[in-house]
């Protein structure tokens, strides 16, 4: 709320690493959107934070070292579980590990524009 009350047209997105744990106390911290880790499962931190929040995550970062189907189940399932596409910013739930192999992330991001949610 500091940060918001000095700099309003900033947005403050909030991330705590390992905070997933405490998301119904983040609930009211006034920042514009909260990240949540990887730790969590999406469906959860929606239903803790609710249908207003503006929530970004979740992706768990290793999944970048699997198959081209994994990558895009994990885009989808997050996205799906956050409540569709446009109900939240999708991301890697801690960021891309060093040795990831670039073609995952290239697949995670074509996903991610492709995919326009379970019931399209």
């Amino acid at each position: 709320r500091i940060i918001k009350e000095k700099y309003p047209d900033v947005p403050v997105i909030y991330f705590a690493n390992g905070g997933s744990s405490y998301l119904e106390l983040q609930k009211d911290m006034g920042c514009d959107m909260i990240a949540v880790d990887w730790s969590v499962d999406m469906k959860e931190a929606r239903k803790i934070l609710g249908p207003d929040i503006p929530i970004s995550g979740n992706i768990d970062p290793t999944i970048l070292f699997g198959t081209k189907e994994q990558i895009e189940q994990a885009v989808r399932d997050c996205i799906d579980k956050a409540g569709g596409p446009g109900k939240h910013l999708l991301n890697l739930g801690h960021g891309v590990m060093q040795g990831t192999p670039e073609e995952a992330v290239g697949w995670l991001v074509d996903e991610c524009k492709r995919y326009r949610g379970q019931n399209a």
